[in-house]
């Protein structure tokens, strides 16, 4: 999987237009510093799909000024069950839908600040990839506290990645993620398992399962603002991700993992063959008891890139597999 930032060059075969996804749910308070940002992109050629999650604010409000501001045919409301509650996972879902199946996609969070290079050079990244692979594009971020005050940086980004890292660990921050159009295509015949997963994590997992292409960018795309009602967030160290992962406990975790795990083997034809191998390795590992204990002891031995970045990660994420 090719992984380096790409030059400034053009695929033909490409569009270069880029639907934007915006989930909005309850966020006034910063909605406006992020639709202004996007109106400084460098790259102009954008349309921003926006959905209500069933916000009690004037979020609905302020998406429909910025609609007659800009016109509607650059920024249209998804209407499919608009105002009621999805949560995060199926609104993203919902809007990645109604994207053209030409059209590379831009997942937008409703309270960050973009930079105004950051769908040029998620475009350009793109662009260099064969049309017919689906392929992903992530970056850093800057993180800020809640007036945009710079407080650190996200962490680096690896130069690579593998099927079995994406399967223990997510690197692609979700308002990061660009989308190529072979990409949008698979998410939409592979909507993801319920139980915990993220738009992000899954669309990060399904590219690499696949055996479609990873571009990390280490420069920063957007200021990432921190806030009281984050729905995710993010640490920038990762000693401080570790804590955190220890005190949530290993079963959360463990449900998505076997949960993909379950649903990548259901969609084996969306499965590039190397890496169905390594599921099928995996599932042996699902068992209970002594059994199982073993079992998934092998499969660490048999599967050595089944690993987190970071060596405290890795020893908790090995803890948490042995004991299923």
């Amino acid at each position: 999987m090719q992984q380096t930032l790409a030059p400034n060059t053009t695929n033909p075969q490409n569009s270069d237009t880029v639907y934007i996804l915006l989930s909005i749910y309850n966020g006034a308070l910063y909605l406006n510093a992020q639709l202004t940002s996007l109106e400084q992109q460098s790259h102009t050629n954008w349309v921003l799909l926006w959905r209500d999650d069933g916000s009690t604010d004037n979020s609905r409000a302020i998406m429909q000024a910025f609609t007659a501001k800009v016109s509607d045919a650059r920024c249209k409301a998804v209407t499919s069950e608009n105002g009621q509650h999805k949560g995060i996972l199926a609104s993203y879902f919902i809007l990645l839908s109604a994207v053209p199946d030409t059209a590379m996609v831009a997942f937008c969070d409703q309270d960050d600040v973009w930079l105004p290079d950051k769908l040029t050079r998620g475009t350009y990244a793109l662009r260099a990839i064969p049309v017919v692979r689906p392929a992903l594009y992530c970056a850093r971020q800057t993180l800020t506290d809640a007036h945009l005050t710079p407080i650190g940086l996200s962490p680096p980004l690896p130069s690579d990645t593998t099927f079995l890292e994406a399967m223990a660990q997510n690197i692609a921050t979700g308002c990061t993620i660009m989308l190529s159009p072979a990409a949008c295509k698979l998410l939409k015949q592979s909507p993801p398992p319920a139980g915990g997963i993220l738009h992000d994590w899954w669309a990060y997992l399904m590219v690499c399962a696949a055996g479609g292409s990873v571009v990390t960018d280490n420069q920063p795309v957007l200021l990432y603002r921190q806030h009281a009602n984050n729905a995710v967030g993010s640490r920038a160290l990762f000693l401080h991700r570790a804590l955190a992962a220890l005190k949530r406990g290993p079963s959360v975790f463990m449900a998505i993992f076997w949960g993909n795990v379950q649903t990548l083997l259901a969609r084996r034809h969306l499965v590039a063959p190397q890496n169905l191998k390594s599921l099928l390795i995996l599932e042996k590992g699902v068992q209970p008891g002594f059994a199982g204990f073993l079992s998934r002891f092998s499969i660490l031995q048999q599967l050595p890139h089944l690993k987190r970045k970071g060596m405290l990660e890795q020893l908790v994420f090995k803890l948490w597999f042995l004991l299923g």
